[in-house]
């Protein structure tokens, strides 16, 4: 058990513990000393510490209090701030002309909240490496028409370039966990379409696949949009969600938007 620091379900804790895999991650990150990187979890530092030895002191935010003293004593200059990711303001750690790059071994539970506060911090945000389950990396990266296309499918594909690049089998942490994972890379590179509002796009994406096996008209009838539907023109409504393409639905959103009008 890593120093005695029992991982705690409530956080979602699975604590990395297998060095091979440990240097895989760090070597797929590639960051340099210059590079403003935030780590999401450190836990017991198995992978801080990988990375502190490459980059030497760098910024990570823990909820965990039980875990702080370790890490300040065993990487004097790791600047830790003990709050919850999701109640941090990225911008605030941004440096001028300088994005930030996020690593994690995030908690499961919350692996979707989490990106969901990347897209809206994605100014500030070159890069995220994160370890997810196995399964929501599949639905990540999911193409048009199958099974796992869906609502972070389609938003990733908007906002990112997203890379499975590995799986990771159960064994490699403690205490095992019952599904395998995988590193993705997200790259914040691409430009959002101008001609229409982040929030807007994400919530037709959501509505639109609010009723998966029904079609658009109807799932949008079930939304805050339902008002609106009705103004839709020249758009094929009768098709469901999982058939829709990134332009499809950037098309959908400028028609339900400027029907507001």
């Amino acid at each position: 058990m890593p120093d005695k620091i029992r991982p705690l379900k409530r956080f979602g804790q699975n604590y990395l513990i297998d060095n091979n895999i440990i240097n895989k991650i760090v070597e797929t990150f590639d960051p340099l000393s210059d590079q403003t990187i935030i780590e999401i979890g450190p836990g017991t530092g198995a992978l801080t510490k990988s990375l502190f030895d490459k980059i030497g002191p760098y910024t990570v935010i823990e909820i965990d209090t039980r875990v702080i003293e370790i890490l300040k004593n065993e990487l004097p200059g790791l600047r830790i701030i003990n709050k919850d990711f999701l109640d941090i303001d990225l911008k605030e750690l941004a440096e001028p002309n300088k994005k930030l790059r996020i690593i994690g071994n995030i908690p499961y539970n919350i692996t979707s909240s989490i990106i969901f506060k990347l897209f809206s911090s994605r100014n500030f945000v070159s890069d995220a490496l994160l370890m997810v389950q196995y399964e929501v990396a599949k639905r990540m990266t999911a193409q048009r028409g199958t099974k796992d296309y869906g609502i972070l499918s389609v938003l990733l594909d908007y906002f990112t370039q997203t890379e499975i690049c590995f799986k990771i089998s159960p064994n490699v942490f403690y205490p095992k966990p019952n599904v395998w994972s995988a590193i993705v890379h997200l790259r914040f590179d691409k430009d959002a379409d101008k001609s229409i509002n982040d929030d807007n796009f994400i919530k037709v994406v959501k509505a639109s696949f609010g009723n998966r096996r029904k079609t658009l008209k109807n799932s949008l009838s079930n939304s805050i949009f339902s008002d609106k539907i009705s103004k839709v023109k020249n758009f094929p409504l009768e098709k469901r969600a999982e058939e829709l393409t990134t332009d499809d639905f950037i098309t959908l959103t400028r028609l339900l938007v400027e029907s507001n009008s």
